[in-house]
């Protein structure tokens, strides 16, 4: 899913390219990707484009007459850029965004439709949308803490709920906890002032270090981030199960549930204790490995 850095890059992009553009036309060629009816989206066609903006992990342009589109990509969505006269794309293309200039096509991979265009109107309709989550790089310390707190969740679990926290999902949770060395399940209210100081200063580190690689990157490609994923090879833990850790060495552990997988390093996060895997711990039980030293 793309988070805080990914977005953060299309915003920057698509305000550079659409900004003053008027959207002359939009091709939704999937039905169930329009999520409202009110107001209808022929409206949108023919209104300038006066702003893009992020809203937690949407990209919301803002058109004249404050109507606003907010484009939610979910798990697989993407958003690609199309010179003028380009041919939109193939069988996963959901809608095409037509500017003077070139188009904007939005495509998701798979099979399963979970990305989702809402066509919102008026600044409270798009403040009533928006989940609440906190933005780590305005917030000080205090007020990270008391967010932080505010109830007691995993740490995994705080970082990646919207309400909290704006923009942080499965992947970079996993490298800000590794940066600030502290495990995925600790509680938030058992955490001491240093540890919460730790974590705070490594979200608005991790998340700046990442925007700014993923801003160069785009840049080297032309301007335009093609290559969005969560799995890269440069990070430290997220999806790199069984590869050494860049500070130990250690092989990264994962925690595996449903369709998520927390990756972390037990030697630096956990104290060298592996947290339990609710598939493979309850199917070896007692032969479930305790410590990171007891593995072959």
């Amino acid at each position: 899913m793309p988070e805080l850095p990914d977005i953060t890059v299309y915003v920057e992009n698509l305000a550079t390219r659409l900004r003053g553009a008027t959207l002359q036309r939009l091709r939704l060629l999937n039905p169930f990707l329009l999520r409202t009816a009110v107001p209808p989206i022929a409206t949108v066609e023919g209104r300038r484009v006066l702003g893009v903006e992020r809203l937690g992990k949407r990209v919301v342009l803002a058109l004249e007459g404050e109507l606003f589109l907010v484009v939610h990509l979910m798990i697989a969505g993407r958003l690609h850029w199309r010179p003028a006269g380009a041919k939109p794309g193939g069988k996963g293309t959901l809608a095409v965004f037509e500017f003077d200039a070139g188009s904007l096509v939005l495509t998701e991979a798979g099979t399963q439709r979970r990305a989702a265009l809402h066509l919102l109107a008026g600044r409270s309709a798009l403040a009533a949308a928006d989940p609440g989550g906190i933005d780590v790089f305005a917030a000080l310390a205090q007020a990270f803490a008391e967010r932080l707190r505010s109830a007691n969740h995993t740490l995994k679990r705080a970082l990646t709920n919207p309400a909290l926290f704006s923009g942080i999902g499965n992947a970079y949770s996993d490298e800000i906890l590794h940066r600030a060395r502290l495990s995925p399940l600790a509680l938030t209210r058992t955490l001491d002032d240093a540890a919460v100081a730790r974590l705070h200063e490594a979200v608005r580190a991790v998340l700046a270090e990442w925007t700014d690689r993923l801003r160069a990157e785009a840049a080297a490609r032309g301007g335009w981030p093609d290559k969005v994923t969560a799995f890269r090879p440069e990070m430290a833990v997220h999806g790199r199960f069984g590869q050494p850790c860049p500070v130990c060495g250690s092989p990264v552990q994962r925690i595996v549930h449903a369709d998520n997988e927390t990756n972390y390093c037990a030697r630096c996060q956990t104290d060298g204790r592996l947290l339990a895997d609710r598939v493979l711990s309850r199917l070896l039980k007692d032969s479930w490995p305790r410590r990171v030293d007891d593995l072959d």
